[in-house]
């Protein structure tokens, strides 16, 4: 299929490839983007190169929207109001994926460690989707009235760009969309394929800081010590038991430590261990209930070892909190048809919730209530996907330093998708 855009865009979409004229190649781009990514709220470079294209596509761009946000609107008449977000920022994960385009960039995280940088969430491949959904339905002008809004978002993996582009007035200072959609890339699925998953999709995320005290002292004296290695281990092990049982079976939770940081030297007994969770649930009840487990747990501890007040655990919420995603059933079961009528019934699979997190269902819970949808783009080699399921290999996951998509039909199926999805939305 080729597309001759009014200005000076050339885009081919095929199963051959993504091409473009010298001004604008979307492979060439995917991998530019993953060989430099950006770590969260550092996004300057990848959001100025997004907006600067955005602009020669002739959207009115507003950059540096709740930091390095990008926000395009293209105005084409009455009718309903689409938003479209990508997010931009990567992780602080060393590639090992042998790429040609592999990711060799190193950046300062948030404490001032230097750290190797990766888009090891597919952040590269939503992106360069969005560029591509945006030719087309610039392109398709005649066929669609409405206002189509884009959002380049930052700090997704930190839960804070969502809430900043909130609090900034994303919908108050331009169109208030009428849907919400946003596509993710699938570790689980092979390329081609989409997924969809009515109803809550996506969990609740809390990252809790503990910090347990103790009295130091000599390893050799331990009974002149309160020794909080020895109480982060009991603790660590207490806290399994929140989900086994405290929580309802039918109800899911997860409860993960993540770090563990404690003393110096194989003879010191530590005064001081710290401890990072990551505490995952759908229902507001449920999340509550884990959180209150956790801090009596930790003070009870504390008390079994007969510490004084004044050396009871620190349990802190960190402002990470995303909050479960719920795609609006409605709508849902509208984008399947699109999907099915654009790529196949056989391309279109319904899928299970997760307990991963993402901050897109901000935008879903601003009242009023906009309907808001993410759905899974399957990123995996086919015949890496049918090696895994013949020869039972499991996939490296979403985070991995060994993912990485197979661009071209990952990138061409998700345009495809997001591009009949709008184009039905504006239609109905």
């Amino acid at each position: 299929m080729k597309i001759i855009l009014p200005i000076i865009f050339i885009f081919i979409l095929s199963s051959s490839g993504l091409k473009a004229n010298n001004s604008l190649d979307l492979l060439t781009l995917y991998k530019q983007l993953h060989s430099y990514p950006e770590l969260s709220f550092k996004e300057e470079k990848t959001s100025k190169k997004l907006a600067s294209m955005l602009i020669d596509l002739g959207f009115e761009v507003t950059e540096n929207f709740a930091g390095y946000g990008v926000v395009a609107l293209l105005e084409n008449g009455e009718g309903k109001t689409v938003m479209i977000r990508a997010d931009m920022d990567g992780l602080p994960v060393r590639e090992l994926t042998g790429s040609s385009y592999a990711s060799k960039t190193k950046s300062f995280n948030q404490v001032g460690d230097e750290v190797f940088t990766m888009h090891a969430c597919g952040h590269d491949i939503h992106m360069t989707s969005l560029i591509g959904t945006a030719i087309n339905l610039m392109e398709r002008k005649d066929e669609w009235r409405g206002n189509l809004l884009l959002i380049l978002q930052p700090a997704e993996e930190v839960s804070g760009g969502a809430r900043n582009m909130i609090k900034e007035g994303i919908f108050e200072k331009f169109p208030r969309p009428d849907f919400n959609l946003a596509l993710h890339v699938s570790a689980d699925l092979p390329a081609g394929k989409v997924g969809y998953v009515p109803g809550w999709a996506m969990a609740n995320v809390d990252s809790v800081d503990i910090t347990l005290k103790g009295v130091g002292g000599h390893g050799a004296y331990p009974h002149t010590t309160k020794d909080p290695i020895v109480m982060a281990s009991q603790l660590i092990n207490s806290l399994q038991t929140i989900v086994s049982r405290e929580i309802a079976p039918i109800d899911a939770a997860v409860v993960t430590v993540g770090s563990i940081h404690g003393g110096t030297k194989h003879n010191v007994i530590p005064s001081e261990v710290r401890l990072q969770l990551t505490v995952r649930s759908y229902t507001d009840d449920v999340r509550n209930q884990i959180i209150s487990a956790i801090r009596r747990m930790a003070r009870g501890l504390a008390e079994a070892n007969g510490l004084p007040k004044d050396l009871y655990p620190e349990v802190t919420l960190k402002d990470e909190y995303t909050p479960a995603l719920f795609n609006n059933l409605d709508l849902t079961e509208k984008l399947r048809i699109s999907f099915e009528n654009a790529l196949g019934e056989d391309k279109v699979l319904k899928l299970s919730p997760v307990m991963g997190g993402e901050d897109f269902g901000m935008y879903g819970r601003v009242e009023p209530i906009i309907p808001t949808v993410l759905f899974w783009l399957g990123a995996v080699n086919k015949s890496v996907y049918d090696k895994s399921l013949r020869d039972n290999i499991s996939l490296p996951s979403l985070h991995s330093a060994f993912f990485l998509p197979d661009p071209e039909p990952t990138i061409s199926t998700g345009i495809k998708a997001m591009t009949a999805a709008v184009l039905d939305l504006y239609k109905n």
